[in-house]
Parts: structure tokens; C-alpha cells; sequence
């Protein structure tokens, strides 16, 4: 009985990404990008010899036994009947074939030769840098992806030039969405460093670890106590000054009246109710001069 299978179609998207990774240069060896295609074969000690292990070698076919001519002082005896071959250059890579007119192309074709050359390394960046800011380690980070990916984008645009050194805030079109749409601030969770949180942390435990001695909360109360005291410090002078100084003119009575229904004295007042000094005459301070004995 035969059964009918729907094979799946590749998706573009799979496809660029298995070729991209073919070609990512931290899995090129240059060793392997110098040499001849060949199978790796892990080194045996049983099967290989340290000597000739890693190298391009021949056997040579010899009528007589190569072991009588052979002088240990010249050559290894693992390489006895063998000659090593220098390895071939490296033919070039072939010319790739001109992209297609952006106009008249398939999307298929525009995806291929326009988008994903110069995203892919984006991507590619953008997961690097979210690794060494331990974002598949935690929940919340504060890295953003999209704010990463477009300023590489915008800094390794081959049509400008200047924009190497330029930060996401410097690029106009986003200053333009950002003035229009501001951002909420973020939370300082997200903005501390994991040295600077813990700096913060450990500073207020030891203050908490301080403010628990019986010494110290002692003193925080005596302190306490004094702040209550002294919080109405004025007040508490006027109505001293109001109890000792009774007014004597009716005005004056009404002044005082006044400022104890607003809880305060006014300066005038104060002044009113002191007692004037009234100067010496001129009469008076010569009398005393003349009275006085002459000696």
C-alpha cells in the first residue's frame, strides 16, 4: 500500500542561515583554509606516528630496500620509503556572479543579495553581545536587541561614511521617534551594574547593622526628642515675649490680640512694647558736670 508524504519545503530563511554558518571565520582553522581538502582523522597513537601525522606524504617504490641507505642522522626512521610533499596553493575563490537589478528582481533574490548579507552579521554581533551581557542567564536585563542592531546598522552602512563612532542617541531618525514617543526611564535594577548594586546593598546593611546598637539608638532618640522640641522655636519665643510684656495703649492691645489669633509677633510689635530709653539732656549732663569735685 502506498502512502503519500508531503515533503516540507525548505525555507529561505533555513537555508541562508546553514550557508552563513558554513562560512563563519571563528570554525576556519588555517591550517585547514591553507591545505587541501581532506578528512580530518583524530590522531590514534596506535594507527599514526607523531612524525608524519599532520603532513602530505607518499610512499616511494624502490627496487632495492631503502633501510640499508638510510642515515638516522638525516631523517627520522618513520620516514623510511616516504617523502613529504608541500602542500598545493590554494586555488581562489570563484568570482561570485553580479547581483540582480534591485528593480526587477524577485523578492526571493532581493532578500538574498541586499538584506541578508548586511543583516546576518548584524545578528550575528547582536547575539555576541547579549551573550557577554549575560542575557540567556537571567530574566530581566537591560540590553535591547533592536537599539543594537540599529546602530550597527547604521554605523557599518557602506554608502556613508563618519558614522563609525556615532551612538543610538546621535541618529536623527531616532531622535525624531524619541521626541515624539519618549521613553519611560528605566528602573535602576536594570541600570546598576551588578559591582554597583552590590555597593548599595552592602552599604545599607551595614548602616542597619550600625543603627541596631542600643548606643546608637539611644542617641537617635535623645536626637529625636530634641528635633520636637526645637520645631517650634519661634512660636515658643513670641509667647514668651507676649507673657512678659503686657501692652499699655489700647493699639497695642489690639496688635497683640491680632498677632496671638495668627500665632505669631510682628517685629514692630516687639519694638512698641520695649521700654524707650530717653537721653540725657544737655542740661542735665552739664549739671552733672559742674557738680562734680574738682580735685
Amino acid at each position: 500500500m502506498s502512502v503519500v508524504i508531503d515533503k516540507k519545503e525548505p525555507k529561505l530563511w533555513d537555508e541562508i542561515c546553514k550557508e552563513f554558518a558554513l562560512q563563519r571565520p571563528p570554525f576556519q582553522l588555517e591550517d585547514d583554509a591553507a591545505s587541501v581538502v581532506t578528512d580530518i582523522i583524530q590522531y590514534d597513537p596506535a594507527a599514526h606516528t607523531p612524525v608524519i601525522y599532520g603532513k602530505m606524504m607518499r610512499k616511494i617504490d624502490t627496487d632495492c630496500d631503502p633501510v640499508d641507505d638510510f642515515d638516522p642522522a638525516l631523517s627520522h626512521p618513520a620516514l623510511v620509503g616516504h617523502t613529504i610533499l608541500e602542500k598545493p596553493p590554494k586555488s581562489p575563490p570563484p568570482t561570485p556572479p553580479p547581483p540582480p537589478p534591485k528593480d526587477t528582481c524577485s523578492p526571493r533574490e532581493y532578500l538574498e543579495y541586499y538584506v541578508f548579507p548586511v543583516l546576518l552579521p548584524g545578528m550575528l554581533e547582536m547575539l555576541k553581545q547579549a551573550k557577554d551581557e549575560k542575557c540567556f542567564e537571567r530574566k530581566r536585563f537591560r540590553f535591547n536587541g533592536l537599539d543594537f542592531l540599529t546602530e550597527y546598522l547604521w554605523r557599518h552602512n557602506t554608502d556613508y561614511f563618519g558614522r563609525e563612532n556615532d551612538t543610538l542617541d546621535e541618529i536623527p531618525f531616532v531622535q525624531k521617534i524619541l521626541a515624539e514617543n519618549p521613553r519611560p526611564p528605566l528602573p535602576l535594577s536594570l541600570i546598576w551594574t551588578e559591582e554597583e548594586a552590590a555597593i548599595v546593598i552592602q552599604s545599607f546593611y551595614r548602616g542597619y547593622r550600625i543603627r541596631r546598637d542600643p548606643e546608637v539608638q539611644e542617641l537617635r532618640q535623645w536626637q529625636k526628642e530634641l528635633r520636637e522640641e526645637n520645631e517650634d522655636i519661634s512660636v515658643k519665643v513670641e509667647n514668651f515675649w507676649r507673657q512678659h510684656e503686657p501692652p499699655d495703649s489700647d493699639e497695642e492691645v489690639a496688635a497683640a490680640a491680632a498677632g496671638a489669633q495668627g500665632g505669631r509677633r510682628s517685629v514692630e510689635f516687639r519694638r512698641k512694647t520695649s521700654t524707650p530709653r530717653t537721653p540725657l539732656s544737655r542740661s542735665s549732663s552739664q549739671a552733672k558736670t559742674v557738680q562734680s569735685p574738682v580735685p
